[in-house]
């Protein structure tokens, strides 16, 4: 009996010391669908996979050998990363895997498309839509994965915002009331969480509320801005506001543009 007591107390402090340092951002299977949301046409979905998580410094610093975060730590989700910064990771983890790179890059030659004189990289970046590799998801596949057909939730997972997302006001040392104020964010100590800290929504995904803003493949297009200028992020993150994490608020950045609030989560097709 003791040699089996001590043989499983050594197992489950093997299993401890594993959920502890790492986390597995395996890919969830998204069976395709109709896509439904106020900023976009009805559009059929094919099946796709997407991570579990938002990409974590752990796993850039794999890839990409550094790590660019503000807040540092392995488990936490990298950020201060731009939208070209994710495509180039995206090629390197999919080379690293086996897997055919979607993305076609050429530094060299300035993306026609690209009118924002704010964006001082405007590399030509063609999709391969036969790829089997890594990718951004677009931004019908995003709000598709955030959603559900059988619910109507404000936020990815729940009406209430508390229990799916990390955002301005309990991000820090304590919970904040009143108006959204950067000073009180600041002095709060706020900052991103660990990955998978928060109830998941009902397709297994977590803090696609939350956390970090996360980067869509698309150009942001609407009556007052043309397409061209900057790209989509969904999702809010743990400086934004309310409005931001819900499923519905579709943001827009500089493709050059970083900060510590923003980061991403990969895709791949179902070829």
């Amino acid at each position: 009996m003791k040699k089996w007591i001590t043989g499983h107390l050594i197992l489950l402090a093997v299993l401890l010391q594993s959920c502890s340092t790492s986390v597995q951002n395996d890919m969830i299977f998204i069976q395709g669908g109709a896509a439904n949301d106020k900023n976009l046409d009805e559009v059929q979905i094919p099946d796709f996979y997407i991570s579990r998580y938002e990409v974590t410094q752990a796993e850039w610093k794999k890839v990409m050998g550094k790590n660019p975060s503000t807040f540092k730590g392995k488990n936490l989700p990298v950020e201060t990363i731009s939208w070209y910064d994710c495509i180039e990771y995206c090629n390197q983890r999919s080379v690293l895997e086996g897997l055919e790179p979607y993305y076609t890059i050429n530094k060299e030659l300035p993306d026609s498309a690209n009118f924002n004189d704010l964006d001082n990289v405007k590399w030509e970046v063609i999709a391969r839509s036969g790829s089997n590799g890594y990718r951004l998801p677009t931004d019908a596949e995003w709000v598709y994965a955030a959603g559900s057909a059988d619910t109507d939730n404000v936020y990815s997972g729940s009406n209430q915002i508390d229990e799916v997302a990390w955002y301005w006001r309990n991000s820090g040392k304590k919970y904040l009331t009143g108006d959204w104020k950067w000073t009180d964010i600041e002095a709060n100590q706020s900052t991103t969480k660990a990955v998978g800290q928060k109830q998941p929504n009902s397709r297994g995904l977590y803090d696609m509320s939350g956390n970090v803003r996360e980067w869509c493949w698309d150009w942001y297009e609407d009556e007052n801005l043309d397409t061209g200028y900057n790209r989509i992020w969904r999702g809010g993150g743990w400086l934004g506001g309310e409005h931001a994490c819900a499923i519905s608020y579709r943001g827009s950045f500089e493709a050059n543009g970083k900060g510590p609030d923003q980061g991403f989560r990969v895709v791949r097709s179902v070829n």
